[in-house]
């Protein structure tokens, strides 16, 4: 796929997680959750132009959340009932390969979350 004369390419993680062993507050509580995803993809690299976050419930129910990237974005949504999380991380190599921070970013993450079953997903993005 080609955008003005320049092939897209990028890397998309995705991961389900089960069983996370980190603090429940963190699956539940929406301030803390944006706090630390927002954190994470600055200490990737990233270059984070903006966020959205949406608590479900009168807190303690679960949040969804996308911290919007220069280069794409990272998503991520909790289950704190059930200790479940989904992540999304993708990356445009636009200006160059991202792909060692998306992979950064995504260990960073699943060390926060802790889960004790993870099934990961790897798709490059474009044409190779």
């Amino acid at each position: 796929m080609q955008m003005g004369g320049h092939e897209v390419r990028g890397l998309h993680l995705t991961g389900d997680l089960y069983h996370c062993t980190c603090d429940r507050r963190l699956l539940a509580d929406m301030a803390e959750l944006r706090a630390h995803c927002v954190a994470l993809c600055r200490e990737a690299g990233f270059d984070v132009v903006g966020d959205a976050f949406h608590q479900f419930g009168d807190g303690g129910g679960g949040v969804t959340g996308t911290v919007l990237l220069a280069e794409s974005h990272f998503a991520i949504h909790t289950w704190p009932e059930t200790g479940s999380v989904t992540l999304d991380v993708y990356v445009c190599d636009y200006s160059q390969d991202n792909s060692d921070k998306a992979e950064a970013l995504y260990a960073t993450a699943l060390a926060l979350l802790a889960p004790a079953e993870n099934f990961t997903n790897r798709l490059l993005r474009g044409k190779r």
